[in-house]
This record gives C-alpha cells, sequence and structure tokens, in this order.
C-alpha cells in the first residue's frame, strides 16, 4: 500500500514538472527541453563584411571571434588584412606578430609582415620575413605568384633596389 503511494506521488511530481515547464514556456522562460541558442559564427559573418568592404563592422566580428577563440592565427591573419585595407598598419603588424608567436611557421603571416614593415622602411625586417615565407611558401599552383613576387623583392632588397616602387601582384 505505501509503495502504491510513492508511485501516485511521484507521477503527481511528474505532472507539475510537465505544467511548470509549460507555464516556463509560456512566460517566456524555457524548459530543459528547450534547445540552446547556437553561438554565431563571427569568422564567417566578418569574412562576408569584409567581403562587402566593411571593414570596420568585419573587424568588430573579428575580434568578437578572437574572444572565443584568443589564439586562432587564421583570425589574427584576417584581422591583419583587415587594419591594413583600413590604414591602421600597426595594428596590421601587431596582428600578423601576435599570429607569428602562435605558429612561426605561418607563410602569409610572413609575407604580409615583409611588406608591411617594407612600407615603413624597414628593409632588414622585411628581407628576413620574406626569407621566412619562402621558406614555408605553400606549393600550389594559386600561390605561385605571390611566390614569384617575394622572389622578385627579395633579389630587389638584396642588390639594394629601391623596393617602394614594386606593388603587389595582381
Amino acid at each position: 500500500m505505501a509503495l502504491r503511494h510513492v508511485v501516485h506521488f511521484s507521477s503527481v511530481l511528474d505532472t507539475i514538472r510537465d505544467r511548470m515547464s509549460w507555464w516556463s514556456r509560456l512566460t517566456g522562460g524555457r524548459s530543459a527541453s528547450t534547445p540552446k541558442p547556437q553561438r554565431l559564427d563571427y569568422l564567417s559573418e566578418a569574412l562576408t563584411l569584409e567581403r562587402q568592404g566593411d571593414f570596420d563592422a568585419a573587424l568588430t566580428s573579428y575580434r568578437l571571434a578572437l574572444r572565443d577563440q584568443p589564439n586562432d592565427q587564421r583570425i589574427l591573419q584576417n584581422m591583419a588584412i583587415a587594419f591594413s585595407k583600413t590604414g591602421r598598419l600597426d595594428d596590421a603588424i601587431r596582428c600578423y606578430r601576435r599570429a607569428l608567436d602562435i605558429d612561426p611557421a605561418l607563410g602569409g603571416a610572413h609575407y604580409g609582415l615583409a611588406f608591411l614593415l617594407l612600407k615603413r622602411g624597414d628593409t632588414q625586417g622585411g628581407e628576413r620575413h620574406l626569407t621566412e615565407f619562402l621558406a614555408h611558401a605553400p606549393k600550389s599552383t594559386e600561390a605561385e605568384r605571390w611566390v614569384q613576387h617575394a622572389r622578385q623583392v627579395l633579389e630587389q632588397i638584396r642588390n639594394h633596389v629601391d623596393v617602394n616602387s614594386l606593388t603587389d601582384p595582381e
């Protein structure tokens, strides 16, 4: 007999719990079965904004992505590119250097940093990072124009030719 009351009491608790769940959802609360909202993909959002030319909004999204993943070198490299496009070269240099602190073999970060340093007149730093880029250069046909450009600039630096007249490959 005591067992029947326990079972009955348990079913009453389940009913109350279900009604509270219904009431909670009705009044704006969430039940345990309500799915949690998913985090935004700030990196994808930033890349989209950058493609649209909204670099300041892209940088905001990159910062949010970096908050979630503080050691993501992809985010740092993309931030450096966006900073470069907005003329904030010191911030771009900081992002490239931070990315290289995480992974010293990042060819793209060496390439970008080299040309920012050359713009500043730091030929020695530019030469060092172009050399590192070539040491870790990607092996794809798509990357070949960047590799050729780096070789050309490096040769001009070593021959003491003015590198400020060079442009990025199209």
